[in-house]
């Protein structure tokens, strides 16, 4: 199955980082504290670290850590991680234009146009008897609960910001897990009518 290269895909040349459900991606892993994140982020560009709002009673103090890529002009973050108290680091997210590129089984996820993101995760279901999730925005993505797929507005078109992830303290499940920095980052409405109560819901 032919997949976009990174000339066609639009955006900046990108590194490449590997994915490993419930493990980690590039040289992040799940379950860091702050330190072993500050200290496995250096080695990628400048940091910013504040405090996420607790939003939640039964979510821990929680860190924000934006990872920049090393350029002379100040740039958005090309990673941003989120780091609980009580679990360490659960969330990953790629931004869709400064972002390393990750792939899932060989389907390239970040910086992707929405929609042709879509017909490649379908395609690749279809192919390999598989199945798909529609995510928040109502696009197909690969069926694995680790990656949560929002869209992120680059110039006119929306592109693929995918958050990988595992659970927080007392959460069911990585939706539920959410930063709220990154439920409210996206402006952009819905496509359809996809209910966003049940974003898990798996499609053949």
């Amino acid at each position: 199955m032919a997949f976009e290269t990174k000339a066609e895909l639009g955006v900046a040349e990108r590194d490449e980082w590997s994915y490993s459900p419930a493990v980690g991606v590039g040289p992040l892993r799940f379950g860091m504290t702050l330190d072993e994140l500050v200290e496995a982020a250096e080695i990628l560009g400048q940091m910013k670290v504040s405090d996420c709002a607790r939003d939640h009673a039964i979510f821990s103090p929680t860190w924000k850590v934006e990872v920049h890529r090393r350029e002379a002009a100040p740039s958005p973050p090309a990673v941003t991680a989120y780091v609980s108290q009580a679990v360490g680091l659960f969330c990953i997210a790629v931004d869709a234009a400064r972002g390393p590129q990750v792939a899932y089984d060989g389907l390239p996820l970040v910086g992707r146009d929405m929609a042709e993101l879509e017909s490649d995760a379908i395609a690749y279901a279809e192919a390999m008897d598989a199945q798909f999730r529609i995510m928040p925005e109502g696009y197909a993505a690969p069926d694995d609960p680790g990656i949560v797929m929002r869209a992120q507005q680059v110039g006119e078109t929306l592109r693929s910001r995918p958050l990988f992830m595992v659970p927080r303290d007392g959460a069911n499940t990585e939706w539920d897990s959410l930063p709220s920095e990154e439920y409210h980052a996206n402006p952009c409405p819905p496509r359809g009518t996809a209910p966003t109560d049940s974003p898990w819901s798996n499609m053949v």
